[in-house]
């Protein structure tokens, strides 16, 4: 009796109906981009300095341009390394008696400029920006600065919160319930995001909005999986991932054409409520309906896809009960992740793979820094970056399959932040060039290790599995910021070191892994059990029965 891939064969495995579902889940990808990377422009620090009253009269007065108003009334630049002084102290001068001149101001108030005494920024600071962002509507700077991390860490604890309790969701009430509700509750947290009166308002709605929306990306994803044939759904996973990228691209250019941060948050979270349109455009998954044993809806679903395909209409369709009997509704559970041994041994691997892509991938972009004065540019060309890796995704995966790739791809990483330690800090272009490597290799691991993550698990389970596992990598995000600056007060390449040994070791433990290419969607446990040992006869699995409006006709 065919299975669910079988009946995909008859139906269409990427016929109109797939490929209008995947173009329009797309559009989900592309925009959780701003949710996870949009802190960028959202929080973008500019060039500031002390405001101190009386200066910008005194400038007017005396014909002053900017560098000499800096140079007359500002400390000069600090230590190398450094913040500059003039950003966080001041002169602690009254700058509205008149007996300050105009040639030097300070000649007359001390003969050296550093026995002045100096202070705090008591009355805030002047940005050096045509736009905003909440840096400079909050004063997150100086003493300060560090709820800017905060503010960024928040959507991390959000997204590794919302892992375990989305994912359950998703595999207990179906992947189109829990992506409606999570889209509809992110689109109104953005909003209120946009408009929140004060830095303890963000911090809240930024968590909140990071425990559902990477639900909804997921919950796109599985759905995406699910309803393609087995000869597709790795293109259209990978390319589902690669539609974040498009969605980094497009965010440079609206925050380019949007400098304010309010107007910016505004501008990427109104357009995600046209995702509840998906309540009539994208049906729930036959599979996980299949596992809830509600036999009429996947009748009804088959038959809709066959005619969206121009296929021969199903005229009888039957599933039949598990061979077994085994009445009860197949419900999913944490434990199930780690009930039998090879399903346990995933489960870890996966954990380690997410949490290293993860530090790899955000500590390689901290560690090098910015390289240009432009943020926009900066930004749109490290997304660019991330094109090629899907590139040679989809022209490898065919041939070689998925865990070949991924390990391969883990050594080039720990490999190139090996070879970053030996490198001078003189060599600028080399540093970019091996650094650019190893980003292009966790690029792949990380587009990677989702597609293996959602085949290695039983359709019952598999949304929660994906999001078991990957909310190690919202754990990495949180602390990896820690690891890299707090080492790198040790020394420059300690990171590096950290970085080499996770990407090796991740590099190792993956061919420990079984190989899922060309092999169907596991069903059961024991299916995910059996997955790289030779294939025995099926126990336990759900089949289809179908028969054709021609064949009825014979």
């Amino acid at each position: 009796m065919p299975t669910v891939d079988d009946i995909l064969e008859q139906v269409g495995e990427f016929g109109w109906f797939q490929k209008q579902v995947f173009l329009t889940l797309c559009l989900l990808s592309a925009a959780f981009a701003p949710i996870y990377v949009g802190i960028v422009f959202l929080a973008f620090t500019p060039d500031h300095r002390c405001l101190s009253p009386g200066v910008a009269e005194l400038s007017r007065r005396c014909g002053w341009s900017l560098a000499e108003e800096l140079n007359y009334t500002a400390p000069g630049p600090g230590a190398a390394g450094e913040a500059s002084p003039h950003q966080c102290r001041r002169y602690e001068v009254d700058w509205n008696q008149s007996a300050l001149s105009c040639a030097d101001p300070l000649a007359g108030l001390a003969a050296n400029r550093s026995h002045l005494p100096l202070g705090p920024c008591r009355h805030g600071w002047v940005y050096e920006t045509p736009g905003s962002s909440i840096v400079t509507e909050f004063n997150l700077v100086c003493d300060d600065s560090w709820k800017v991390d905060l503010f960024q860490s928040c959507v991390n604890v959000g997204f590794f919160l919302g892992s375990l309790g989305v994912g359950y969701i998703a595999d207990r009430f179906g992947r189109k319930l829990c992506l409606l509700a999570t889209t509809l509750t992110s689109a109104v947290l953005g909003v209120l995001t946009a408009v929140a009166p004060d830095y303890t308002s963000l911090l809240l709605f930024r968590l909140l909005q990071g425990l559902v929306s990477k639900g909804s990306w997921t919950s796109g994803y599985i759905l995406i999986t699910e309803f393609m044939g087995l000869g597709h759904r790795r293109t259209v996973a990978i390319l589902y991932q690669a539609a974040f990228t498009v969605g980094l691209v497009l965010l440079s250019g609206v925050a380019y054409a949007i400098p304010h941060w309010r107007w910016l948050q505004l501008a990427i979270s109104l357009p995600t409520f046209l995702f509840l349109f998906y309540y009539w455009c994208v049906p729930e998954s036959p599979r996980w309906l299949l596992s809830q044993k509600r036999n009429a809806q996947v009748m009804k679903i088959m038959g809709h896809i066959a005619r969206k395909n121009g296929k021969l209409p199903l005229v009888d369709l039957k599933m039949l009960s598990l061979e077994e009997d085994v009445t009860e509704k197949l419900s999913p559970s944490f434990a199930d992740l780690f009930r039998t041994p090879q399903l346990r041994k995933h489960t870890f691997i996966l954990m380690y793979l997410w949490f290293t892509s993860s530090v790899l991938y955000q500590g390689l972009i901290m560690h090098v820094g910015a390289t240009g004065a432009n943020l926009y540019l900066d930004f749109l060309y490290s997304a660019l970056v991330e094109f090629p890796a899907a590139f040679i995704i989809l022209v490898t995966i065919d041939h070689c399959g998925l865990i070949r790739p991924l390990a391969l791809s883990n050594l080039v990483a720990g490999a190139a932040c090996f070879a970053m330690i030996f490198i001078s800090h003189d060599l600028h272009w080399l540093n970019i060039t091996v650094a650019c490597v190893g980003r292009m290799g966790i690029t792949i691991v990380f587009q990677i290790v989702c597609l293996v993550n959602a085949e290695l698990y039983p359709t019952f389970v598999r949304n929660l599995g994906v999001m078991v596992c990957s909310s190690l990598c919202d754990l990495g995000g949180i602390i990896t910021p820690f690891l890299v600056f707090r080492l790198m007060e040790v020394w420059r390449g300690s990171p590096l070191i950290l970085f080499a040994i996770l990407g090796l070791v991740a590099g190792g433990v993956t061919l420990l892994l079984p190989e899922t290419k060309g092999v169907t969607l596991p069903e059961t446990i024991e299916d995910a059990e059996n997955l790289g040992r030779i294939a025995k006869p099926k126990e336990n699995t759900i089949y289809l029965q179908t028969q054709t409006a021609e064949r009825a006709g014979t």
